[in-house]
């Protein structure tokens, strides 16, 4: 029933219960018919015994007449059959292989007992009464035994209860297509808030403003945020795919006229000069486009599906010594520090590289200088992890301390330094780890702090 239609699984559900209630209510039928046609003949077959006795009293013991026996089969539909015995058990008339009689209705006087038996192979319904008649020749008990075949009864209570299916079905059917009916009506209203939506172009993200019933309305909602999420995420991609494009713009033609200029120096050396310029500008364009592809990395990473519980004192230790040791050619003392209870915390390993990978990286071209010092200390507490790096370089200026994590903000014009989306990917990374980044006032060199939840 999962893979079935809503518009089929109302449908079902709705007709389930009715057709159990026909079934149940032709089962009852068949049994109110069959018990209607027992009694309906069964009393029939006493008027017959009653009927009988009396006719061969007044005939004194004489055989039934012709007549008589036509009129009782006509009437009944099938043959009836007979027998009547004296006093004593002798024979008087009638047939003489009657249905075995049951051993309760041999002592039973005055009130007529009915069976069902087997007569010449065939299935009979039979009566017996024993009467007190005051006659000459009868004088004393007598007993009548009628019987007669039950295909007539069998047949009246199959037409009753092919009456009852049929009327019962022709119910059911109404029913249905009623049903059905009323549920393409009832289902309308999603049927056109579907075609509504299918006749959308891509870009056209508005509220859906059309009326809808009661019970669609907080799918319309729901649906309407979805839109709303939908139009300011594409906004932003618009916006960051726009700035990319500006930003890669500008390198790229500085690398074709550097090329061309190469291609017309007049001597090696300043060949050799012009082609160090290309590849300065070739390295500032890879950095630049590196930097979009973690953006990029940072926002299509599921951090709920990709999360592990994570070593990060292990993690930011190893990555702390392999910058320190990039960093010895240029004397720099590079410290880490674990302050509080460490644990295993729910992270991205992948991201959290990427975040400390370019805290490093803005450190090393903004804020060291040969035999300056860098300090790295993740501080753990009950609810969250911080992570400070700080640095003894020229530090931030205070009105600048937030913008410097707007993508593409550069604090200097030097477009071979960096490209303004480091911090930017650092303070996605801590948003996505439900925590955020923050440039700290210090009063020497530039101190960022990430907080992460757990």
């Amino acid at each position: 029933m999962t893979r079935l239609s809503l518009r089929a699984r109302l449908f079902l559900l709705l007709m389930a219960p009715l057709i159990v209630v026909t079934i149940t209510v032709t089962f009852a039928r068949f049994l109110v018919a069959e018990r209607m046609s027992e009694e309906l003949y069964d009393n029939t077959l006493l008027v017959v015994a009653l009927t009988i006795s009396r006719d061969v009293v007044l005939s004194e013991g004489d055989v039934l007449t012709e007549e008589l026996l036509d009129e009782l089969t006509n009437a009944l539909g099938d043959p009836v059959y007979y027998r009547i015995t004296g006093p004593g058990g002798s024979f008087v008339t009638g047939y003489s292989d009657p249905p075995p009689l049951p051993q309760a209705a041999a002592s039973i006087s005055g009130t007529p007992v009915f069976y069902d038996s087997v007569s010449l192979g065939q299935d009979v319904r039979a009566v017996v009464l024993r009467e007190f008649i005051s006659e000459p020749q009868f004088g004393g008990w007598v007993t009548v035994e009628v019987w007669q075949n039950v295909s007539q009864r069998a047949a009246l209570s199959r037409k009753l209860v092919t009456q009852s299916l049929m009327l019962l079905g022709s119910i059911l059917l109404t029913a249905s297509l009623i049903l059905w009916f009323g549920i393409q009506l009832g289902l309308k209203p999603v049927f056109d808030l579907r075609e509504a939506i299918e006749a959308r172009t891509p870009d056209d993200l508005r509220p859906i403003r059309r009326w809808v019933p009661r019970e669609l309305r907080p799918l319309v909602d729901a649906t309407n945020s979805l839109f709303g999420r939908l139009s300011s995420a594409i906004s932003l991609r618009d916006a960051f795919i726009s700035d990319a494009a500006h930003q890669v713009r500008n390198p790229i033609a500085a690398i074709q006229s550097q090329a061309e200029a190469a291609m017309t120096a007049p001597s090696e050396a300043q060949l050799r000069e012009r082609i160090a310029h290309v590849a300065a500008s070739a390295r500032a364009t890879g950095r630049l486009t590196n930097q979009l592809l973690s953006i990029e990395r940072v926002r299509g990473r599921t951090l709920r599906a990709l999360s592990e519980d994570t070593d990060l004192v292990a993690l930011i230790a190893g990555l702390t010594r392999a910058f320190a040791e990039t960093q010895l050619k240029r004397e720099i003392n590079v410290a880490f520090e674990v302050l509080g209870t460490p644990r295993s915390v729910r992270a991205d390993p992948v991201m959290i590289e990427e975040l400390l990978g370019n805290l490093f990286d803005n450190a090393a071209k903004y804020g060291l200088r040969a035999g300056g010092e860098l300090s790295v200390v993740l501080a753990f507490s009950d609810s969250d992890v911080v992570l400070t790096v700080r640095d003894d370089g020229p530090g931030i200026p205070p009105d600048l301390q937030e913008r410097v994590f707007d993508r593409f903000f550069r604090s200097d014009l030097d477009q071979t330094r960096g490209c303004g989306l480091g911090l930017s990917i650092v303070a996605d990374v801590a948003k996505a780890h439900g925590g955020s980044a923050i440039c700290a006032d210090t009063a020497k060199g530039a101190e960022f702090r990430v907080r992460l939840l757990v």
